[in-house]
């Protein structure tokens, strides 16, 4: 396949490259600025930014993909709270200028979604359930979907959950390996324990993401963690797996951290439809932790 990544810095980007490289792809990555993957032995970057309508159309017209990973996004959900124009432009816009121009050149799009449509109010949930964010994050995430639910171009739209797993040179950590870091660094910190999440496993994700491509698989799934827990219990489960000091570990309300935008109590996914149509089986939380331990002790090595 000829495949193009947008956000290809970031984590799940990472992964799709990861396991795609070695095989009969070619594989365009794109992200803002200078590339920060290593492997780029294995692909062509391009620097890239989707907001802008003409350098979006004239890289992808340039490779001619038949398949368009979109992983980039603004995630930061309170930021995009306080700078609703940027978020709007980087989740919502962008995502329309890549479904034009996916039909254009009768293109793949591989989209991701989140939990954060929903207002937590019912979860787990499944596909069909009636969306209602709480943030503008989580409204400017449904409204890209709702762009591709109304386009001619060919699309595929993959809701996740608190993504996490090893990375190279990534700007932003994740729950994982922030939580590890701070608790080796005997620090304490603050959890909120009345929300709960399906944390997903970025290479489980990747996995997701690569079938779809290949299998030509339309529509929207839930590809997410198998196990809904509350952020203090990941924590917990970090602290234990890793031998570290649980005592270092704060348990708070959500209402004490005073966060700028509204989140769901409890999402998680019901994964069905995903294990049937996209051969999708992630691992527990526990067995990602070893996986992320396996994959930590091999960088340092």
């Amino acid at each position: 396949m000829i495949v193009l990544v947008t956000g290809s810095n970031g984590l799940l980007g990472q992964k799709i490259i990861e396991q795609l490289k070695n095989k009969d792809n070619k594989i365009i990555a794109t992200s803002k600025g200078s590339n920060r993957n290593s492997n780029n032995n294995s692909f062509i970057y391009e620097d890239l930014d989707i907001t802008n309508k003409e350098q979006l159309s004239f890289v992808l017209k340039k490779y001619k993909p038949e398949v368009v990973f979109n992983t980039a996004a603004m995630t930061n959900v309170d930021l995009c709270e306080l700078e609703k124009d940027l978020c709007k432009k980087v989740n919502v816009k962008a995502v329309e200028y890549l479904a034009d121009i996916c039909f254009d050149l009768d293109a793949h799009l591989i989209h991701i979604s989140t939990d954060f449509i929903f207002d937590g109010n019912d979860g787990p949930y499944n596909e069909d359930d009636i969306a209602c964010p709480l943030s503008f994050y989580g409204q400017s995430k449904l409204d890209s979907e709702n762009i591709l639910k109304s386009h001619k171009c060919k699309w595929t739209i993959l809701r996740t959950i608190v993504l996490f797993g090893v990375g190279k040179n990534l700007t932003k950590s994740n729950i994982v390996l922030w939580a590890k870091e701070q608790l080796e660094n005997s620090k304490v910190i603050n959890i909120i324990d009345d929300e709960f999440r399906a944390p997903t496993l970025a290479d489980d994700l990747a996995y997701a993401c690569i079938y779809s491509a290949k299998n030509k698989v339309f529509g929207v799934y839930h590809a997410s963690g198998k196990d809904i827990m509350s952020i203090y219990d990941m924590v917990i489960s970090i602290a234990n797996y890793f031998n570290l000091d649980k005592n270092l570990v704060n348990r708070i309300s959500s209402k004490e951290l005073s966060q700028v935008a509204n989140r769901p109590k409890k999402t998680g996914f019901v994964l069905e439809k995903a294990k049937q149509q996209l051969n999708y089986h992630p691992k527990s939380f526990n067995d990602s932790l070893m996986y992320i331990d396996k994959q930590l002790t091999n960088q340092n090595n």
